[in-house]
């Protein structure tokens, strides 16, 4: 994954006589969390991020603006300030001016009374604040693996705010049947996030899939022919061995022209172009958000369907937030009452790796089906993806506009299992040849109606509100968190005073 760069500063005592007894212990705190870092902030791929440190404790004016130019040599994106005696606090600005007030910004500190760098951090980081920069704190034994834990949140929420600037987004056609809420709205989203999008036209896919490898597409189909057997629908016409082959040579297709392109993440229309006269987009979508296809194990690709632009950013911002795994994209299908459950079901989208939730393709494919799509709505035909997910804690999210400004809604879940014969009556009430989640929600039916701001919704396993709201503090997005979570979320000063 591409990811950026970590730079670790130490401010302290500008008295020589001070810093001639501490500055090996203040080198050795700052070896530690540097050595945190790089242990416990770590991507699927097994990736992780460069750990610049400090050569130095910065201690003069001199160091300041020193320790800032080798950052920006070794080009530090995120800055990490360390504190563990007291410091001076006016030696930060040539360090933060020379390496960008734009860069996110946090303090970590001891708890000691007779080192008190937190005396230090709260006058250092108040003079940052006052000057208008949004920057976080962390106070506590790094040795602690609650503060530690916390660090890794906000690293991984820096690290996705960074990453993703300059990132783009490649729309193959428009925003699909007119949902608004798929819009790339350009101004608000490269003002706050840094990303552009490039649109190109369906028919670009069309004639890439009839200059794919036919070799490429006999292997992906056999791959899927003997993961699947029998559980592939073949029924003469909405479905035939041809049309799954032409739904492999779009995934290639897709793959080769994001590649060609640069682009970081994509999303597809489909519908109505391609769902009309070409084929279905399910199978593509689903192989380009796996972490696996024939070739074996790869990172998933970002792939939103019905060229959904805020869904396919927020899909990217938890996927770095995740740290690189797949990432759920589905309908807000249906509420049920009796249960307080929801069904999050979409055609197409849900990565099979959701099925089972394991890095084996073979395992997730062993609860996958493959359905002729549905005539009424998908005359073109081809396979539609079929599984119930797995269950497991979740973390949900989508990105919303008011006006001109970006919120996200934020709310924990669960996807639970169910006895078949309930799954079963579940999937007649929505579609039973789409994937389906069954998700209990850690907040009420009205609170979460009230404020979520589309049909389609994302989340990641895990518990993730934190590096979430981190994220969203950094951007200067509003987070809106939902459920009990909310209250385990404190007010930025921001906020407070704006």
């Amino acid at each position: 994954m591409k990811l950026a760069n970590i730079g670790i500063a130490m401010l302290g005592d500008e008295r020589k006589s001070v810093m001639e007894r501490l500055k090996d212990a203040c080198m050795e705190r700052l070896n530690r969390l540097a050595e945190i870092i790089r242990k416990q902030v770590r991507y699927r791929d097994g990736s992780s991020p460069e750990v610049i440190t400090s050569p130095k404790i910065i201690s003069s004016i001199k160091d300041s603006k020193e320790v800032g130019e080798y950052f920006v040599e070794n080009k530090v994106k995120i800055l990490i300030i360390q504190y563990y005696i007291w410091d001076y606090p006016y030696l930060v600005w040539p360090l933060v001016n020379i390496v960008g007030k734009d860069k996110p910004i946090l303090n970590v500190s001891n708890n000691e009374g007779e080192y008190p760098g937190n005396v230090g951090l709260l006058a250092t980081d108040g003079a940052l604040r006052q000057s208008g920069l949004r920057t976080h704190r962390i106070i506590g034994d790094i040795e602690d693996p609650r503060i530690q834990e916390e660090i890794v949140r906000w690293v991984k929420a820096a690290e996705a705010y960074v990453s993703l600037r300059g990132q783009v987004y490649g729309m193959y056609g428009g925003h699909s049947m007119g949902m608004e809420t798929g819009f790339f709205h350009l101004v608000p989203v490269q003002r706050t996030l840094g990303i552009t999008v490039y649109q190109i036209d369906q028919l670009l896919l069309e004639k890439e899939m009839e200059k794919v490898d036919e070799n490429e597409v006999e292997k992906g189909f056999k791959w899927l022919s003997e993961m699947l057997g029998d559980r592939i629908k073949y029924d003469g016409k909405m479905l035939t061995p041809e049309k799954l082959k032409a739904q492999i040579r779009l995934y290639l297709a897709m793959k080769k022209i994001n590649e060609e392109y640069g682009f970081d993440f994509c999303g597809i229309k489909g519908q109505r172009e391609f769902t009309e006269h070409v084929v279905i987009t399910d199978v593509a979508e689903m192989l380009m958000n796996d972490p696996y296809d024939w070739n074996g194990p790869k990172e998933p690709f970002v792939c939103a369907t019905e060229a959904d632009s805020l869904g396919a950013i927020t899909m990217q911002i938890l996927k770095y937030i995740g740290g690189g795994m797949p990432v759920l994209f589905a309908d807000v299908r249906l509420y049920v009452p009796e249960k307080d459950i929801w069904i999050f079901a979409n055609s197409g989208n849900h990565p099979s790796w959701y099925a089972a939730l394991s890095d084996d393709p073979k395992e997730n494919f062993r609860k996958v089906t493959l359905h002729p799509a549905i005539e009424m709505y998908f005359p073109a035909g081809g396979a539609s993806v079929e599984f119930d997910a797995a269950p497991c804690e979740m973390t949900f999210a989508r990105l919303g506009l008011y006006g001109d400004k970006l919120y996200m809604v934020i709310v924990r879940g669960k996807s639970i299992d169910l006895p078949e014969v309930e799954r079963e009556k579940l999937r007649q009430q929505t579609n039973p040849t789409w994937p389906h989640m069954y998700v209990k929600l850690d907040a009420s039916y009205e609170e979460f109606i009230n404020v979520f701001p589309a049909n389609h919704i994302h989340g990641i396993p895990g518990d993730h509100v934190k590096s979430l709201v981190y994220f969203c503090e950094i951007a200067g997005i509003k987070p809106i968190v939902l459920g009990k979570a909310a209250k385990e979320i404190s007010k930025p000063l921001w906020e407070m005073v704006e």
